[in-house]
């Protein structure tokens, strides 16, 4: 009598040790292989040697989220991804809750105010 191997379970030992390497992967290889090798800000591509200059970028700037569905990540170049944290620093810097922030407000004076008067004579 032959033993046949039942294919259920060699497809389930084949998810198993899918999920073990993608545990064991870290989140830049798993954007590494899901999302093309493209700056998502500057549409640069990259290859070869230049591939480290592309980051995994966290949308939300939680860089414990991290899902397995790679939706809050983005590949951005070495430039791209300090100017987008420069400018999340300024917005987070400028908000309208920092106390340290330069609050705008609105002119009270009109310099045209006596234009009329000034014009007439």
């Amino acid at each position: 009598m032959t033993s046949q191997a039942n294919p259920n379970t060699s497809k389930l030992d084949r998810i198993l040790a899918d999920a073990k390497r993608d545990k064991e992967m870290g989140y830049r290889d798993k954007a590494l292989k899901m999302y093309p090798h493209v700056c998502g800000r500057c549409a640069r591509e990259f290859s070869g040697k230049r591939l480290s200059e592309l980051t995994v970028h966290h949308r939300d700037h939680n860089h414990d989220n991290n899902p397995q569905d790679g939706s809050n990540w983005e590949l951005l170049c070495l430039f791209c991804h300090d100017n987008e944290h420069s400018r999340y620093t300024d917005q987070q810097y400028f908000s309208e809750s920092s106390l340290s922030s330069p609050k705008s407000s609105t002119a009270t004076h009109n310099p045209f105010a006596a234009l009329a008067e000034l014009m007439k004579k």
